[in-house]
């Protein structure tokens, strides 16, 4: 089988395409390097086997067609995307082009020129918006959402926020109604946190691999200025461990119930952190004391999002494996490497 992953090179996209490699199957990796820590996925990438790799990219739609013209995929793990709900609000129109219109350049090709290939996308909780109308408490370490405490449901309503929220959004229905309208066969999943190995975290982005970065400096200088985190530290996110990610991928791929179909996926609230609680977990695990200084909170970030992943259970088969706190001395392990 023909496997291609757009943005091939990023964090959950290298993971997917070292599976395909694994499986003996047939990689094409899309990746145009734009982002931090790629080019090093890309180099690893290539030490875990042979692939052919396009440094195109996915808003030039000559460079989409091309590809899904010579490749002709079976199928297409769509990660390419503008990731950082920061980078969207300085700078909307990239991320429009990237995310929603480098989809829908996607989706039309392969409408045109491989309308049997299935795509999987990686979409986003931020389509849910901010949860303004809903109830939170609040307790020593984090905030609980009162109307939905065991996570919050693949059909929830839509609310986008923010550019990031909308490009992501507008790519995410497209994907559903190319289902509706053309047959093409996809699945949108509507990520919460996710984390692990070749995730080269920054400060916008990829908070567990930040913080864990955050800990080792600590660990290693502990007299280091604090870092910054923004809100209270009682924002909640439900977290998912890389190789968790991968299972999902491979088990809803032929999985044709899911097919035009969305999920709200995360690590469930079994796999739930606020920052404080993170933080506690790294004291603990490296006898250190995580020193910060508060900012204002970040515009749209929401003060809870953890996926009820029960849809995800009952249609695909699939549940995490990881836990939060295994995966968390996995994260160690890796940046520590």
């Amino acid at each position: 089988m023909k496997y291609l992953v757009t943005g091939g090179c990023g964090f959950v996209g290298s993971n997917l395409a070292a599976e395909v490699l694994r499986r003996g199957e047939e990689l094409y990796v899309f990746d145009n390097l734009y982002r931090h820590g790629s080019a090093d996925n890309l180099q690893w990438l290539r030490q875990q086997g042979e692939f052919k790799y396009y440094p195109y990219d996915i808003r030039n739609i000559n460079d989409v067609e091309t590809v899904i013209k010579e490749v002709q995929p079976d199928y297409i793990f769509h990660l390419a995307g503008q990731v950082a709900m920061t980078t969207s609000i300085a700078n909307p129109r990239l991320d429009f082009e990237i995310n929603a219109l480098g989809t829908f350049n996607l989706l039309d090709s392969v409408r045109k020129y491989a309308p049997n290939a299935v795509i999987l996308y990686s979409s986003t909780n931020k389509v849910f918006g901010d949860f303004e109308n809903l109830h939170f408490s609040e307790s020593d370490t984090r905030y609980t959402c009162e109307e939905f405490p065991n996570g919050f449901p693949s059909d929830m309503p839509l609310d986008f926020h923010s550019p990031y929220g909308c490009s992501k959004g507008s790519a995410d229905q497209y994907l559903l109604d190319f289902y509706r309208i053309f047959g093409i066969k996809t699945i949108v999943f509507r990520h919460s946190s996710m984390f692990g190995a070749n995730q080269h975290a920054t400060f916008d982005q990829g908070w567990i691999g930040w913080f864990c970065q955050q800990a080792l400096e600590i660990k290693e200088n502990p007299d280091r200025e604090p870092f910054t985190i923004s809100g209270t530290g009682k924002q909640v996110r439900d977290v998912l461990y890389s190789s968790d990610i991968v299972n999902l991928y491979f088990s809803a791929k032929d999985c044709k119930a899911a097919y035009g179909q969305v999920f709200a996926i995360g690590g469930g609230i079994d796999n739930s952190l606020s920052l404080l609680e993170l933080f506690q977990m790294l004291e603990t695990k490296l006898s250190i004391k995580m020193e910060y200084k508060q900012l204002p909170w970040r515009e749209s970030d929401q003060k809870v999002f953890v996926a009820d992943i029960e849809k995800a259970k009952r249609i695909i088969g699939w549940e995490p494996n990881v836990s939060a706190e295994i995966g968390i001395v996995k994260m160690l392990d890796w940046l520590q490497k």
